[in-house]
């Protein structure tokens, strides 16, 4: 393979062009979602009330989207290409005309319910077909360039969320993902081969594991609305213990939800996928990041999901710089996203809670925050990610690429779930205007820190291991 076919270039010359497109192009549309919600939500609850559920709306999205990537080896198989993101496409739809005439917050959570099944498809979709029509050169840079479309969420999501929540007209910015869907759908149905050339055999699914994995998050997520703090830690603890019962599952059952090995301690699996959960769970405080800045600092809507939106741009621009690294550069940037994610982590905790003194500088405190969170955690994902494949066994190549985005996911929701726990219990929901709004946020960022400081031990344990290949040019997953 050329130099040229192994770069950039590669992903869009003419055999590769349509399927990186479509790969990418899924993962904008979920993104840019995600921005656009995340921007809404305090005028959503303004509108139709539920602040305890304000959590929940990228909880059971998240958590509905775990059960879509778990899924999309399943639909891929059976469907091919072109009808597995058709299909995730059409439930996309669906669940964003649910979320356009909710009446309630009720109604609201299960249209995001619905939209997280297919938006897990369609972000599962993209990771698990890299390995299939790219050669593994290439995987580093389809890994980045999927992850950039977080970039263009940054653009599209706070602009689209912020004009509809200033316009108190929120309902018209999940109605206009319909169109914009179905745009989607047909360049999948003309760029997209109805058949994979070898289509693998569907593995029976890891159902237990999937109800693990799910109960755990809604654990948590049902105890944070309580305001008794046993109540919390009691769905803590329930959480903690389903993940060591599905850790159990994993070692003695034939039928497997992740590669072989990825939870034993001695793996350098486990500490890669450690790291990945740690570094997602570290960015789950970013959900009550507008909701501040609107109630603490007196942003716009609008404003305010730019600013929250620095986190994403952050995680682009790194990922994109450092996605050409190898060997102890790329072992490198493993190692320093846990530490620049514990620097961000506490420039948010002394500039998000405070209202007063010098407004410029607070501010100016919680954008370096944000923007280092996401660099933080954006430097060494493609690294991460791509040794994941690289270390899984031959056959769990498949099941390593669609693991990659179920970790996500469950880590997201896991740390959306805690965001809501901490908040609540640290009384968001009480009267008391912006004291308690910053009491809540001094909480939220202090306890965050515990992510990366767990981080920076599982970052050298992943980079640890002595069995890191690298990208052989010759191999082609097709």
């Amino acid at each position: 393979m050329s130099e040229n076919h192994s770069g950039w270039g590669g992903l869009f010359t003419a055999e590769n062009r349509g399927s990186a497109i479509t790969l990418s192009g899924g993962v904008a549309l979920y993104a840019t979602n995600s921005y656009i919600v995340i921007t809404i939500l305090p005028s959503v609850v303004q509108d139709i009330g539920g602040m305890a559920w304000y959590a929940w709306n990228t909880t059971l999205f998240v958590v509905s989207a775990i059960m879509g990537s778990a899924l999309s080896a399943r639909l891929l198989s059976k469907c091919g290409p072109r009808k597995a993101y058709l299909s995730a496409t059409a439930i996309f739809m669906l669940g964003a005309a649910i979320c356009t005439v909710a009446p309630s917050m009720p109604v609201l959570l299960l249209g995001r319910a619905v939209q997280g099944l297919g938006g897990g498809f369609l972000f599962a979709l993209s990771y698990a077909m890299i390995n299939l029509v790219f050669s593994e050169a290439l995987w580093p840079r389809a890994m980045a360039l999927i992850s950039a479309m977080w970039g263009v969420a940054t653009l599209v999501g706070p602009a689209v969320g912020g004009v509809f929540a200033e316009l108190h007209a929120w309902r018209y910015a999940f109605g206009l993902l319909l169109p914009i869907t179905m745009l989607f759908a047909l360049m999948v149905w003309k760029s997209l081969p109805a058949r994979q050339e070898k289509a693998p055999l569907a593995e029976p699914l890891p159902r237990l594991q999937l109800v693990l994995l799910a109960s755990a998050v809604l654990a948590i997520s049902a105890g944070s609305l309580s305001e008794q703090g046993w109540v919390n830690i009691l769905g803590i603890v329930l959480a903690s213990l389903l993940i060591l019962w599905l850790r159990k599952r994993e070692f003695t059952s034939q039928i497997r939800l992740l590669p072989r090995n990825a939870l034993s301690l001695s793996s350098p699996l486990s500490a890669l996928f450690l790291t990945m959960a740690l570094l997602m769970i570290g960015m789950g405080c970013e959900i009550y990041v507008p909701y501040f800045l609107q109630h603490l600092h007196g942003q716009s809507p609008l404003l305010a999901g730019y600013i929250t939106a620095a986190a994403a741009a952050g995680w682009t621009l790194s990922e994109m710089w450092s996605a050409a690294w190898t060997g102890k550069r790329a072992s490198a940037a493993i190692k320093a996203g846990p530490l620049l994610m514990l620097f961000s982590l506490l420039c948010l905790l002394v500039s998000m809670p405070v209202v007063l003194g010098e407004a410029w500088l607070h501010m100016g405190g919680i954008v370096l925050g944000l923007l280092v969170l996401g660099f933080a955690t954006g430097l060494g994902w493609p690294h991460l990610l791509t040794r994941v494949l690289q270390q899984a066994d031959p056959e769990d190549k498949e099941k390593a690429g669609a693991s990659i985005s179920v970790v996500q996911s469950f880590a997201a929701a896991m740390g959306t779930a805690l965001a809501g726990t901490v908040a609540n219990l640290s009384g968001i929901n009480a009267t008391g205007g912006p004291e308690r709004a910053s009491h809540a946020a001094f909480w939220l960022f202090m306890v965050f820190l515990l992510a990366p400081l767990m981080a920076i031990i599982s970052s050298r344990r992943a980079t640890r291991s002595k069995s890191v290949r690298q990208p052989a040019e010759s191999l082609n997953y097709k």
